[in-house]
Order: C-alpha cells, then sequence, then structure tokens
C-alpha cells in the first residue's frame, strides 16, 4: 500500500494537534502522556496527540495501540519500516485534525510545559514558533553536527531563523497545503514549511537532559540529513562545482601563459613530468568533483521517477476515513 498523498482533506477545527515520532520509546510513552497530558488541559483548546511509529524494532506499537484504547485523545500510526523522522512528522502532519500542530520528540527533552511559551509567539503575524532549546544537553561532536546541520538549513530554507530552529516548533495546520503533493523520499520540514510561509519566530525554552535510553539522531545521521537537505532542496552544490570549474579554468589559462611566457623569454619550456602530472591530477580532481555532484542530483531525479513513497503506513488505531492520503 504506498502513500499517495493529495491535498489534505482532514477538516480543521480549532485546537491542537501534537504530533510526536516514535522510535525505541515503549519504556518513556507512557511517562510522556502522563507529562501531556495536565499541560494540554492547561490550554482550555481541544487537542490530540497523534504518534506515529517509525518502524521501531521495540514493543511501541504496542505501547500505542494501549495507550490509544486508555486515552480518546490519543491516536496511533505505524509505518510500514523505518523512514525517518521527518518523515514520520509528515505522516502525522497530514492526519491533523485541528487548526495548530505541535511538533516535539517522543524523549521529553521538550517540556511538554513550554507548549504554552510556544503558543503565546503564534501571534497574527506569525505562522511558525521554534522552541531553541537554552542549553543544548548533548556532547561536543553531536552539538557540532547539530550546529552544521543548521547551517546547511540556513542556505536551504533562506531564512535567517535557521539557526535556530528545532524539532520543537509549533505552526498553523494550514501550511500542509504548501506540501500536499510532495513526493521525495527525503523530507525536511521545516523546509518544506517555508514553501508556505516567510513568517518565523523562536524562543528559547528548557532543553531537559534525556533520561530514558539513548539518542537515535547520531552525528552520522546528522550529517547524512545535512547533505539530504543541501543537495534536496537547494542547487549550492551545483554553482559550488560551477565555481571550482570556472577556478581551475582560470588557474589552466594561467598556467599557459605562463609556460608560453617562459618560452618566449627564456628560450625553453617548463621541464618535468612532476609538473605536468600534478597539474593534470588538479584538473581531473576539479572534473570528477563537478561529475560527482552533477550524478548526485541525476540520481535523485532518477530516484523521483521510481514514485518512492514518502512513507507508507501499516495500521493506525483509528479508522481508514481519518488517515489523509492512506
Amino acid at each position: 500500500m504506498h502513500d499517495r498523498s493529495q491535498a489534505p482533506t482532514v477538516p480543521l477545527v480549532p485546537g491542537l494537534s501534537v504530533i510526536i515520532p516514535v522510535y525505541r520509546s515503549a519504556e518513556g510513552l507512557p511517562e510522556l502522556v502522563k507529562r501531556l497530558e495536565p499541560a494540554l488541559q492547561a490550554l482550555s483548546r481541544p487537542f490530540e496527540l497523534v504518534l506515529v511509529n517509525d518502524g521501531s524494532p521495540d514493543s511501541s506499537w504496542q505501547v500505542i495501540e494501549k495507550l490509544a484504547t486508555v486515552h480518546s485523545w490519543i491516536r496511533g500510526i505505524t509505518l510500514m519500516r523505518n523512514y525517518g523522522q521527518h518523515n514520520a512528522i509528515l505522516a502525522g502532519i497530514r492526519t491533523a485534525r485541528y487548526d495548530i500542530t505541535v511538533t516535539m520528540d517522543d524523549d521529553l527533552q521538550h517540556p511538554p510545559d513550554e507548549i504554552a511559551t510556544l503558543l503565546a509567539e503564534l501571534t497574527e503575524g506569525i505562522d511558525v514558533v521554534y522552541g531553541a532549546p537554552q542549553e543544548e544537553q548533548h556532547g561536543l561532536l553531536r552539538d557540532l553536527a547539530s550546529q552544521f546541520t543548521k547551517i546547511v538549513l540556513q542556505g536551504s530554507m533562506g531564512v535567517g531563523i535557521a539557526r535556530q530552529v528545532s524539532a520543537f516548533r509549533v505552526f498553523r495546520t494550514q501550511l500542509r497545503e504548501a506540501f500536499a503533493n510532495y513526493q521525495s523520499p527525503h523530507v525536511s520540514i521545516d523546509v518544506l514549511l517555508t514553501w508556505g510561509t516567510t513568517r518565523f519566530a523562536a524562543v528559547r525554552v528548557r532543553h531537559e537532559v534525556r533520561k530514558i535510553g539513548t539518542s537515535n539522531y547520531t552525528v552520522g545521521k546528522l550529517v547524512r540529513h545535512a547533505f539530504n537537505m543541501i543537495t534536496g532542496f537547494s542547487v549550492l552544490p551545483l554553482q559550488i562545482a560551477s565555481f571550482v570549474g570556472f577556478s581551475f579554468t582560470f588557474f589552466g589559462v594561467m598556467v599557459f601563459l605562463y609556460v608560453v611566457g617562459r618560452y618566449f623569454i627564456q628560450g625553453g619550456s617548463v621541464a618535468g613530468f612532476p609538473f605536468l602530472a600534478s597539474i593534470i591530477t588538479i584538473f581531473a580532481g576539479a572534473q570528477l568533483f563537478a561529475l560527482g555532484i552533477m550524478g548526485e542530483y541525476l540520481a535523485r531525479i532518477h530516484f523521483r521517477t521510481l514514485e518512492r513513497p514518502v512513507y507508507t503506513v501499516r495500521s493506525t488505531t483509528s479508522t481508514p476515513s481519518q488517515i489523509t492520503g492512506a
């Protein structure tokens, strides 16, 4: 069953939809729900919690089904396999039934009581609010990788707020209409949101230490995500390849002028095989670099023609009519 997502058909009503991707979090989900419920009730508006099981190998789905049975405000979606955090979030966004959407992690590093802080910033002139951590709670390498990802994201998003993005975000659900038909398997929720608005804001919130389990977002995954964003949502690598090609062409012309000038001035050519070999190696490297960049873009075009799904839903705790694009 492949997902063929069209424009959202779920009618939006005033309220709050909380979307949480779940992976290896069976142990912490009951505590997450326990802390979320009073925080959402305090907002005095209708709410729902959509837990998206991203092909978790543990018993997360069984826990989600149990929680959905006990709490009528909880809905569960389980995907056929692990597609990645952003793909899972997109699956949840497309099923949201309320006009405001909140996304957060499943590890309680995003305090539920801070949702009110984000909502307070979602004023008339703002469509997206990020909860930027007051202090990162990861290791040095993870923090450096996170900063690198945000630098890349800034280029892909084209907005200054990109350096403060976070998985803890609040936005108007209507924005999903801008990427309703998005089908590439490489997903960046933050970039997709820029397709619908340029009105972003960020507010500092607490970022608590993870108490259960370990983070599934490793340094390697962050770097791969950054690479996917820069090649999937911008032409910067192609521009860099063009610049490198132009630079080496200019360098080659200078070398040629040097060789010709030496011949006429000194009456002899530039001696030595090492010089010639070095020049050939430099130019060959530049050509391979440019070909590699172009090959990456061609590969993405190839994968788009294969129509690989963004995600595929295995089952839900809701009736089929409640799931958009399933």
